[in-house]
């Protein structure tokens, strides 16, 4: 395929760009004036900034059936830090995790139905859902040519945010929001956001860096997560460990409480009455931020940071400075954070992190990344030492998932602009839950409250300013 249809955009002039960046360096320092609230404020006013209080306990905005994210157990009248669990209609997801491997199926499609119907599905259900999944795979040509290959993005997390709106276009029923409807759109993002993506992937490489574009179609017989590798990979083969390890990941990822930000983003969008691919592209804008799902790709790349700067991976004491100088702002990005440690929610240990650590060695162990996972071990054992030590912390601080899914993604030869999407191809089972979860009780439209603390001021006729 060729982009020569594409019309290339003239620059602007460049007396009018210096002119438009004068003009837009004094606007910006008259609205860094006018932004920041003063901190006292917040105590005064008594406001739980992120929706958290002082302990780091979230603020309860909702009820939900779908999942719980635990983090601590009560002994007495108090609660106190815990082993964390992460519960799946109830279900802890280590017990899911061990079910579908002992039993040797697909854990993605078992989990979706459990997460969408709230109970886990027989044999039969199962197999009738993941074949209604592969049925919808299918994209029409016009959209995958003239709605991802002709608009190349930079970014995949924007690709795919302009693809979900695009594709309402294509439903002649978009803004039904009956739940067979909304059940109805919702499976059919499901089982589309791994060709979105990829095909958002491919044509990036061909527009940015000049590689051959391989479109490879979904295979009806092949698991979300194996279709995901096969639509990847130029060869399109992969290892049963490999898609094992993708399609846990998936699992692990698919769903995490309605507190979660891209999650809360669903209840609160589909609380307006909104159509579901607007509901689903905002969680995306959400997902995006590094903050939230762009965390993995950090941790990949502070180790990078890590390894040019360490002399010897394997002395404590080097690897205790470096965590030291990421605390002091002197190390990697400047930030003062350490990524991949702590959670808003887990304190003594992130189940996710515990179900996935022992796979990791094992792909460590096949591709030869050994030493490079035992490093992951050592700075795991020596950060929350530190982080206790030199940071004011109300709990305990353990590694996340995000600490070793970026090392995994890595591990699989997955390309870096792909890990968030790949969290999005996972989460949106989730968010596709909560959204028929938030209209089929039918509450009223989110709107917390927001003190003004503005000065009243007169209104001054311009002749007069």
């Amino acid at each position: 395929m060729t982009n020569d249809a594409r019309e290339p955009v003239a620059p602007a002039p460049l007396g009018a760009a210096n002119s438009h960046d004068a003009a837009l360096d004094k606007w910006t320092a008259i609205a860094q004036r006018q932004c920041p609230v003063d901190p006292a404020l917040y105590v005064e006013y008594d406001v739980k900034r992120g929706l958290r209080d002082q302990t780091g306990k979230g603020v309860l905005a909702g009820l939900t059936r779908i999942g719980d994210v635990v983090g601590t157990a009560r002994e007495g009248d108090h609660l106190v830090p815990a082993p964390g669990q992460l519960l799946y209609r109830g279900i802890e997801v280590t017990d899911l995790v061990n079910g579908f491997v002992q039993d040797k199926q697909n854990g993605f499609e078992e989990t979706s139905y459990l997460l969408l119907f709230g109970e886990l599905p027989t044999r039969e259900q199962l197999d009738e859902f993941s074949e209604y999944l592969a049925g919808m795979r299918k994209l029409p040509r016009s959209f995958v040519h003239d709605g991802i290959l002709r608009m190349p993005s930079r970014d995949m997390m924007n690709a795919l945010m302009r693809a979900v709106l695009g594709l309402y276009t294509l439903d002649p029923k978009a803004d039904d929001t009956s739940t067979r409807n909304v059940l109805r759109q919702s499976m059919h993002l499901i089982a589309k956001f791994p060709m979105l993506a990829v095909y958002a992937y491919q044509a990036y490489l061909d527009e940015f860096h000049g590689k051959s574009l391989v479109i490879h179609r979904p295979e009806p017989q092949y698991s979300t997560a194996e279709n995901f590798l096969h639509m990847l990979r130029p060869t399109s083969e992969f290892t049963e460990l490999e898609a094992l390890v993708l399609d846990m990941m998936l699992v692990l990822h698919a769903e995490h409480g309605g507190g979660n930000n891209s999650s809360f983003t669903t209840h609160v969008v589909s609380s307006t009455g909104t159509d579901t691919y607007s509901a689903v592209a905002a969680s995306l804008g959400s997902l995006k931020g590094p903050r939230h799902g762009g965390a993995n790709q950090k941790v990949v790349e502070m180790f990078e940071d890590l390894q040019a700067r360490v002399s010897d991976l394997s002395d404590d004491e080097q690897i205790a400075d470096y965590i030291h100088r990421l605390l002091d702002k002197e190390a990697f990005d400047r930030s003062g954070l350490v990524y991949g440690m702590g959670h808003p929610v887990y304190s003594v240990s992130d189940p996710r992190t515990v179900v996935i650590r022992g796979y990791a060695r094992q792909l460590a162990q096949q591709k030869g990344h050994l030493e490079e996972f035992e490093l992951h071990e050592r700075f795991e054992r020596i950060a929350p030492l530190i982080i206790s030590a030199k940071r004011r912390v109300y709990k305990g601080v353990s590694a996340n998932i995000d600490f070793y899914s970026g090392f995994v993604y890595k591990m699989l030869d997955i390309p870096r602009e792909l890990y968030t999407p790949l969290f999005a191809i996972s989460r949106v089972v989730g968010w596709s839950a909560h959204r028929l979860e938030e209209l089929a009780n039918g509450g009223k439209i989110i709107r917390p409250a927001y003190k003004s603390v503005s000065k009243p001021q007169d209104y001054v006729p311009i002749s007069k300013r």
